[in-house]
């Protein structure tokens, strides 16, 4: 077969991509490794966040944001001091204009709509709330673009076809080849097969990759891991599936393509084990609210600012120097039903379904279903009726008990007895009540202050918090065409990249931190960015 532009990768990317380009009247074949019932990748099981600036919606909740005011706590956080980062800074730029100017319209053109309360993600690096949620979660954002790809007749979709290398005839690239993998009828996200049943080979005049980060290779996130984040964890859980395996960052390589800032990436400290997986070493994220008390292995406080929704990176290199892997929430029932969110599609039925009358149960107070569900089942979760007995259970998840009861009672009375004053030098309890001035805080997501070790707020509740896998900051080194370069920084003929594949623009636009929505943000511009520059340059 032979197309225009063959997409490798059935992601958000790859199917903007292949949307853009269907639409343009450019022929398509998309391939993808994984069966039919995979469609869409990892943005399925996302939460739907999307970054926006100066938003209807942030206005209606009080906040006043700028493109100035986003740009700055973009580079703030990005920190771009490297040679390499010239393209991804670029990208940055472009990315930011757009999320303060045409993305949200284009965004409706499409069908998709936004709940209307903005949420605060990374509150040490956002200096507002821009946390937009997709009514309809992943599934949502994915909906209008599997909708194009699936209806257009200039469309073929190729599943179980995975890419071993790119085809090139004098230095331009020209196709992909692989082998064809036998049928799986496995549910989305399970491992398939890796059977063989063919060959194949394609042909075009440009090949975009979309194949995705390496987040589900483990051994692959250990071997790229920076000095700067610490020793590399021996225990990890993942947030994507193992098929998001890196393959195609090695094959596109080897076609003369550059990767950029593999170091760079973002793992989140707040995974719980799932107690339902879908897939090997299958990890969840709390989203937390401000209000958890946040020890370490040992049961040291974590020193300020590394509250719980603040900083995800700092927290992270933090725990890396205290010789464990896992750390602790504390908190109680009244804080579980308020703060308390799991991040993905899946663990938010409400959002996900576009059910009005279910979201207001929570407003009305309660814990979400999903959350009581890990709280009564999850290996992660200890519930006790008095301190005491929740640190025995704590000390009880370890191989060797590290709590000492008397320290982690000291503690949290200490932090308890700062509540006798509306004011304090408790800097937690402060940014609580800062949170509680912004409307959306105060209606949704952080409780009113009140004492840990008060009976009436009970029970007591404990969470064991691992490293979870998530996203590649770096990937394939591209200009703002979407053009693939090599080691000298000159176009690869024929190769573009686009999603978490090139760092989701440039091979690394957010730099060494992200702030919270603009992964699939990422995905949605850069896989526009390169439909549009292919469309232009064919």
């Amino acid at each position: 077969m032979n197309a225009d532009v063959i997409v490798v990768g059935a992601g958000l990317a790859g199917l903007v991509a292949t949307a853009e380009l269907a639409a343009a009247g450019r022929s398509v074949i998309l391939v993808d490794q994984e069966p039919a019932q995979s469609l869409g990748g990892q943005a399925f099981w996302s939460f739907g966040g999307l970054f926006l600036v100066d938003s209807p919606e942030q206005r209606r909740m009080g906040i006043r944001d700028s493109h100035e005011l986003a740009w700055q706590d973009w580079l703030d956080n990005a920190g771009f001091d490297r040679a390499e980062d010239e393209w991804p800074r670029r990208w940055a730029q472009a990315y930011v204009e757009w999320a303060a100017g045409e993305k949200r319209s284009w965004l409706r053109s499409k069908g998709i709509k936004l709940f209307p309360i903005v949420g605060w993600a990374e509150r040490a690096n956002n200096s507002v709330p821009r946390f937009h949620i997709t009514w309809g979660t992943g599934p949502g954002v994915l909906e209008p673009f599997i909708a194009a790809a699936v209806s257009s007749g200039q469309v073929k979709i190729m599943f179980r076809h995975r890419v071993d290398t790119l085809l090139t005839s004098g230095g331009t690239v020209t196709g992909v080849a692989g082998r064809v993998l036998a049928p799986s009828d496995v549910a989305r996200g399970e491992a398939s097969s890796r059977d063989e049943a063919g060959d194949f080979s394609f042909t075009a005049q440009a090949v975009v990759v979309t194949s995705g980060g390496i987040g589900g290779n483990l051994d692959l996130v250990r071997r790229n891991w920076p000095s700067r984040l610490g020793r590399p964890p021996e225990h990890m859980i993942s947030g994507v599936p193992a098929h998001v395996d890196g393959r195609m960052l090695q094959i596109a390589t080897d076609a003369g393509g550059t990767v950029v800032n593999p170091d760079r990436m973002w793992h989140y400290v707040e995974g719980i084990q799932n107690w339902d997986p879908i897939w090997e070493r299958h990890g969840i994220r709390i989203l937390p609210g401000p209000s958890s008390l946040w020890l370490d292995a040992l049961g040291n406080r974590l020193p300020t600012p590394l509250f719980p929704g603040f900083d995800t990176l700092g927290t992270l290199a933090h725990l890396r120097t205290t010789g464990h892997d896992h750390s602790w929430f504390v908190l109680t029932q009244r804080i579980i039903e308020k703060e308390f969110a799991l991040s993905g599609s899946e663990q938010n039925p409400d959002l996900t379904g576009r059910s009005v009358r279910q979201v207001l149960g929570r407003v009305r107070g309660g814990a979400p279903a999903p959350v009581e569900a890990f709280k009564r089942n999850g290996a992660d979760f200890v519930v006790a009726g008095d301190l005491d007995e929740l640190v025995k259970g704590m000390n009880a998840l370890t191989p060797a008990p590290l709590l000492d009861p008397a320290s982690v009672r000291r503690t949290i009375v200490a932090r308890d007895r700062e509540l006798d004053n509306n004011f304090g030098r408790d800097m937690q309890l402060a940014a609580i009540r800062s949170a509680r001035g912004y409307r959306g805080d105060r209606l949704m997501r952080t409780v009113s202050p009140h004492r840990l070790l008060d009976p009436a707020a009970g029970p007591l509740i404990a969470v064991r918090l691992h490293v979870l896998t998530r996203k590649s900051l770096g990937g394939l080194h591209t200009d703002l065409d979407a053009r693939v370069l090599d080691a000298s920084g000159t176009p690869v003929p024929g190769l573009y990249a686009a999603g978490e594949a090139a760092g989701f623009g440039g091979g690394g636009m957010h730099g060494y931190r992200a702030l919270e929505g603009t992964f699939l943000g990422g995905c949605l511009f850069s896989g526009r960015q390169a439909a549009r520059a292919i469309d232009g340059q064919l």
